[in-house]
């Protein structure tokens, strides 16, 4: 392949892999045709893109963009996942697809320019996600003022249900003085 074609190529991985810079790298050369394109219709329902490319050309764009970490991982046939919500997303959904597909293997990945195992994917899948996680602080940031209203509604309940069930006592029609 000519220097040109290569930097061609380089230029379309580049443009293909746009802002996007937390990877998983999966073996899916195992797979049949049926069975990867079912993989890459599914992902793409869930905007998770995955692109097969020779090692040394994924390895020249991922270079261009200041991605580092995945060189250990392109050894043999590669895919490069990105995308999906979040980083803990794409690896749920990833891992997922490992369990369900017995011959598709993750290599490793890259998660903020660090290198990860494919244990270490596996255990990122079993995480909580972004809006996991701003559904907690959310919870733990409305936890005290729901105590307090609680606390108030409850001293006030009791009053409420004093008052009724003395009112409920006496018959209707006596007027008590005061």
């Amino acid at each position: 392949m000519s220097k040109r074609i290569k930097d061609m190529i380089t230029i379309d991985v580049v443009n293909r892999i746009g802002d996007a810079r937390d990877f998983l790298v999966i073996n899916a050369s195992r797979l049949d045709a049926f069975s990867q394109n079912t993989l890459r219709l599914k992902l793409r329902d869930k905007k998770i893109s995955a692109l097969t490319v020779k090692n040394t050309l994924a390895k020249l764009a991922l270079g261009k963009l200041g991605v580092n970490g995945l060189n250990q991982f392109l050894e043999g046939p590669s895919t490069l996942v990105w995308g999906g919500s979040d980083v803990v997303a794409l690896s749920k959904e990833i891992t997922k697809w490992a369990k369900d597909l017995k011959q598709l293997e993750i290599k490793g990945g890259s998660v903020e320019g660090r290198s990860i195992s494919p244990t270490e994917v596996e255990s990122l899948s079993k995480s909580p996600g972004r809006l996991e996680l701003i559904g907690m602080i959310v919870g733990l940031a409305l936890s005290p003022g729901a105590n307090v209203a609680a606390v108030v509604l409850g001293a006030g309940g009791t009053l409420a249900g004093q008052i009724k069930s003395i009112a409920d006592k006496e018959p209707e029609g006596t007027v008590t003085a005061a």
